[in-house]
């Protein structure tokens, strides 16, 4: 009976050391230290953010016995993450600043979504903080799809008139609009309100006949208070040399403004008020204008005169455009904006050179300039990075001068391009037939860059050494079409 009392206390001795050992183990040799549930003080429960955007959970955090990890918890959007602190600083802490972020993808399409946010100690206690995440933030300023050009030239006439158009749109709402045109009755700080996410503004303004500039400056503010500025200066003179003309081939303002780069088209300035345009027609019945703005048909439209089609006129409410009536062709028009007058030519697909060097899609890249040591296949497109990574272009089928990119390419409002055009390689650099631009920022004109050339190619490199780097203003779909004989390229909206 004895040895059966010693050796129940001793079993008793040895479940109680176990218990405190065990619970040793449950917090890790971490005392307690008042023993409370974690505190925690969040930024905000509610952020507004939207697909393709990040969002950051930020708060402060506090326990005295010692915070042992956080959990950000959402199965809609497969968020589950537990930050280990103990693991990241060796020991629980007290007090933590939490910011973490999160990137939700392009393609979400839920509305709302709630994480739970739960902070836990060391002793095991807990606790949960709800926060809303909706996809309603507000990321972007209005962005202009049209607005005067920087300079814009009014002819002096028995009325002088200029009609002030602009459209914005917005991501969310817009609020209003400001113009200021000093000097202008009507327009000192004038305020347009704003409602929904479009604003379309037209308005004719009677401007004094005599030679001045104006300045204008538009701002566009959104509900959040985002702001964007365009500025312009509107100058009213005799019919200048303009420096640069340019060729239209849409019918409506809207279509002068989508496109990132190409449209309107410039053409050459020859001599004082001269200028010719060469334009491949691919459709029979083309009408075309020429503006020496990018942006309208106003103030200034070369059209046919209707009282005398064999003569200009520069009045954009009664010019006629020209016809071109052949498809498949070149044209060559030339232009006297002095004395009004043009002329227009063709020359057919075959007498149309380009600076391409060999057929394109043939085997006849020699790399290493040896006569054949190792030969690829040569075509180019759409590079974004290195020759071995370029987007091929599809030739057309009827003119050979004429290239495309078969698939869409997709922009986000705001974004700034960065590309050539250029010859594919499989291996690291080689300037063997590329494009580059005239002006990084508002290309119009691609000129020959590579180091091998079409002998019958005559045109000297003149662009500088500039990867074309346009800004996209509207988010959507665009087509990318390449004429290597005009050294043309534009980027226009998808159908």
């Amino acid at each position: 009976m004895k040895n059966y009392l010693s050796n129940v206390a001793l079993l008793w001795a040895f479940l109680s050391l176990a218990l405190w050992t065990a619970g040793c183990d449950r917090d890790e040799g971490y005392p307690d230290v008042d023993g409370q549930n974690p505190t925690m003080t969040l930024t905000t429960d509610h952020i507004q953010s939207g697909a393709g955007h990040r969002f950051t959970i930020e708060g402060i955090l506090a326990d005295k016995d010692g915070i042992a990890t956080v959990r950000l918890q959402c199965t809609d959007l497969n968020l589950d993450k537990t930050i280990d602190l103990i693991g990241i600083y060796g020991k629980p802490q007290e007090s933590y600043n939490l910011s973490y972020s999160y990137d939700l993808s392009r393609n979400e399409i839920g509305e709302r979504f709630t994480v739970k946010v739960t902070v836990t100690d060391v002793g095991g206690r807990n606790v949960s903080q709800d926060v809303l995440i909706t996809m309603d933030g507000d990321f972007a300023a209005p962005a202009f799809t049209a607005t005067p050009d920087a300079a814009v030239t009014v002819l002096m006439k028995p009325e002088t008139k200029f009609t002030l158009r602009f459209s914005i749109s917005d991501d969310r709402e817009l609020d209003y609009v400001t113009v200021n045109i000093p000097g202008i009755d009507g327009f000192d700080n004038r305020r347009i309100e704003a409602s929904g996410n479009t604003l379309n503004f037209s308005e004719k303004i009677v401007l004094p006949n005599e030679a001045k500039s104006y300045n204008v400056t538009i701002t566009a503010v959104d509900k959040k208070m985002n702001e964007t500025v365009a500025i312009s200066v509107i100058t009213v003179s005799e019919m200048p040399d303009f420096p640069k003309m340019y060729l239209a081939d849409v019918e409506t303002t809207e279509e002068l403004n989508s496109d990132v780069f190409g449209v309107p088209m410039v053409i050459e300035h020859t001599g004082a008020y001269q200028y010719k345009a060469n334009y491949y027609c691919q459709k029979a019945g083309a009408k075309i204008f020429f503006l020496p703005q990018k942006s309208d048909f106003a103030p200034i439209c070369f059209g046919l005169d209707p009282e005398d089609d064999s003569k200009l006129t520069d009045d954009p409410e009664t010019a006629e455009p020209i016809v071109l009536e052949q498809a498949n062709i070149y044209y060559e028009i030339t232009l006297d904006v002095k004395n009004s007058t043009y002329s227009v030519k063709t020359y057919p697909i075959a007498e149309a050179i380009d600076p391409v060097p060999h057929a394109y899609g043939s085997t006849s890249l020699d790399t290493w300039g040896d006569g054949g040591s190792w030969l690829q296949e040569f075509y180019f497109g759409y590079m974004t990075g290195g020759p071995s990574d370029v987007k091929r272009f599809t030739q057309d089928g009827t003119n050979p001068h004429l290239y495309y990119l078969e698939e869409s390419l997709f922009f986000d409002a705001g974004t700034q391009m960065n590309f050539l055009i250029h010859n594919w390689h499989s291996n690291d650099w080689w300037n063997y037939c590329t494009w580059r631009v005239d002006n990084s920022n508002e290309p119009e004109i691609f000129g020959y860059y590579g180091g091998y050339v079409n002998p019958a190619w005559t045109v000297p490199n003149w662009v500088p050494d500039n990867w074309a780097k346009p800004t996209v203003n509207i988010t959507g779909n665009y087509k990318l079409i390449f004429d290597a004989h005009l050294g043309r390229g534009k980027l226009v909206p998808a159908n």
